[in-house]
């Protein structure tokens, strides 16, 4: 069974895959693989640096993210290509690691599962969510950003609401709901 964890920026999603990865169960973080791949698969740089310019790679040929970054979010229309180069890249290295795991149970945790059509991979989802100024704080702290970096980020993305309409399960990461409780009790949902 492959099970989607989204949610926005800052609601924990890394955080419950750490979790379930101690639980023992095998996690694959869209966003990590993404970043690997932009620097590995030669026909995705080509085609990234066709977008978005030579200056998408750093003279030492690593991908250039705040480079990026200030270019798409600035640009839903760029960040769309940017993403429509990269997800089918992503969705492929997926299903192949995906299908080598020799166990029942996989996750692909990502951002953006229903924007990036990853849902359609996956068996269930789970959103998890937090208030928005709960997210725009951890952000700002993890990620040394200011507010209207992160709520920028944050408008790029689908509203929480929308989210959890959309999965089949919700985890509170709020800091007031437990959260270890609720992964368990989804596991054990999912494995009935």
């Amino acid at each position: 069974m492959r099970v989607g964890i989204t949610g926005g920026i800052g609601s924990g999603k890394s955080l419950v895959g750490e979790v379930l990865q101690r639980m023992g169960f095998p996690l694959y973080s869209s966003d990590i693989r993404a970043k690997q791949l932009v620097e590995s698969d030669l026909e995705l740089r080509q085609r990234i640096v066709a977008l978005l310019g030579a200056e998408a790679y750093t003279s030492q040929g690593c991908y250039n993210k705040p480079y990026v970054a200030q270019r798409v979010f600035a640009n839903p229309n760029l960040l769309q290509q940017l993403n429509a180069l990269i997800h089918p890249v992503v969705a492929i290295d997926f299903v192949q690691w995906a299908s080598a795991q020799p166990v029942r149970l996989v996750f692909l945790e990502s951002a953006i599962l229903f924007e990036s059509h990853f849902d359609q991979m996956v068996d269930a989802v789970v959103a998890i969510t937090a208030p928005d100024e709960v997210r725009i704080q951890r952000v700002m702290r993890r990620d040394g950003a200011v507010r209207q970096q992160v709520e920028q980020r944050m408008s790029a993305q689908m509203p929480t609401n929308e989210l959890c309409q959309r999965a089949n399960f919700v985890i509170q990461n709020d800091g007031e709901h437990l959260l270890i409780p609720q992964i368990i009790s989804v596991l054990n949902r999912l494995l009935q």
